[in-house]
């Protein structure tokens, strides 16, 4: 397995997106719980470039079907520089989030790296929403239920065309994994697209192994994969600190499957952990879990296995 051995984590300390305050504590969440130490143990080396500037939460209402706009494309254009300079470096970029609508400029970056270099690029979109409003839609405004949907060109081109064209991603790129809150227009929209959906119904039929041997079937060494994490994928009995949870997400177990699979690929070359909320948690439990979670995506097994 072919794992990047340098790894740089970048804090994106916002809650612009979301509905919820505090995603933006989630970074320091994510150190306190161990995260670079964790990591370094595993024999990677490990640079902490510590956190993002952007603008602070005005805390506005919608905006033609937008909160907050201009200051979700300011911090999305910091993100996609910090992801791209890493990159630039062979170095493996883990974005510590702040909320979802922050992986629309690291998944940016990453498309734009995957092109010039002539690698092929699968997104792993672990979450339980699916991530394709828009504003025509969206009933809450809030840029981080369309983070999705603007990679795919669906959006206010200051983020569609955030690295200069539209769209980032083809539909096909993507594997959803979790998803088991989709609203209503959305869901039609997703179909019409043919997004690759694994929803809970569909783990539940045919378990999470058959889910992650499909979902990354084909992949070989000219491919890259990018992993978004989305805490609120996790049930919210193991998982509570996060802003938008929903019931019947996957278990601890099937978790730990997820992330081990993923590794096993050997294809991974950029992560984000996002929305984690600490104001929402107690005693900073999904934070350590996220952490545990994150140690399998890079080679930590439960399994006696060589």
């Amino acid at each position: 397995m072919a794992v990047q051995k340098a790894i740089s984590l970048i804090g994106a300390p916002t809650d612009i997106g979301a509905g919820a305050r505090g995603a933006a504590m989630g970074p320091e969440a994510l150190r306190v719980a161990g995260l670079g130490t964790a990591l370094a143990a595993r024999g990677l080396d490990v640079i902490d470039r510590g956190n993002l500037q952007g603008p602070v939460n005005p805390w506005l209402p919608p905006h033609e079907g937008y909160r907050h706009l201009a200051e979700v494309v300011t911090w999305n254009r910091a993100v996609m520089a910090a992801v791209a300079q890493e990159l630039d470096q062979q170095r493996m970029p883990i974005l510590l989030g702040g909320d979802h609508c922050l992986a629309i400029g690291s998944i940016t970056a990453v498309a734009r790296h995957c092109r010039a270099n002539g690698r092929r690029l699968t997104v792993l979109w672990l979450d339980a929403h699916a991530d394709f409003n828009t504003a025509g839609i969206t009933p809450s405004g809030n840029v981080h239920g369309m983070p999705v949907a603007c990679l795919c060109g669906f959006g206010p081109a200051g983020l569609t065309e955030l690295g200069g064209s539209a769209p980032q991603l083809a539909p096909g790129q993507l594997r959803q994994i979790g998803i088991r809150s989709v609203d209503q227009a959305e869901k039609r929209l997703v179909h019409d697209v043919g997004l690759d959906i694994y929803d809970m119904r569909y783990i539940d039929e045919v378990g999470m192994r058959r889910v992650m041997e499909e979902a990354l079937t084909g992949l070989g060494a000219n491919d890259h994969l990018h992993v978004s994490f989305d805490v609120d994928f996790l049930d919210p009995s193991i998982a509570p600190g996060v802003g938008t949870t929903v019931a019947g997400g996957p278990t601890y177990r099937e978790a730990q499957l997820c992330m081990e699979m993923i590794a096993d690929s050997g294809r991974m070359g950029s992560l984000d952990i996002m929305e984690l909320n600490p104001a929402l948690d107690t005693r900073n439990q999904t934070a350590l879990l996220a952490v545990d979670l994150v140690e399998s995506l890079f080679g930590k097994s439960t399994l006696m296995r060589d």
